[in-house]
């Protein structure tokens, strides 16, 4: 169970990976920052969980990577969506919508009864 806001909900890191990707190729740290840009601070991804997600997500076929320099003039790995990963999000953010919803419905949220 989550101890605090900025814990990942099981199942959530990948969508927001596939997500900051979907406009664009990030290096891995860039993907991070993507994601706390996105979820306006609430999620902070360490590197101990973005790069074993990105690894298994490249090895799943949902990502490609290639070597290249970041803004710091590092040598950094560059990820970009393939079209399964592509896939892969719209399938994950409809369920992720149902869940959404679900939950909402359970929880009275969006009702005036609260």
């Amino acid at each position: 169970m989550a101890t605090n806001e900025s814990d990942l909900v099981q199942g959530t890191l990948d969508v927001l990976i596939l997500k900051a990707l979907a406009l664009q190729e990030l290096h891995g740290m860039g993907i991070s920052r993507r994601i706390g840009q996105m979820t306006n601070g609430a999620f902070d991804v360490k590197p101990g969980s973005l790069f074993p997600a990105l690894h298994r997500m490249e090895e799943a076929g949902w990502l490609t990577s290639n070597w290249g320099q970041a803004e710091t003039n590092r040598r950094a790995k560059f990820y970009a969506l393939t079209k399964t990963g592509r896939k892969q999000l719209r399938t994950e953010t409809e369920r992720w919508a149902r869940i959404s919803f679900a939950m909402g419905a359970a929880l009275g949220i969006g009702q005036e009864a609260l």
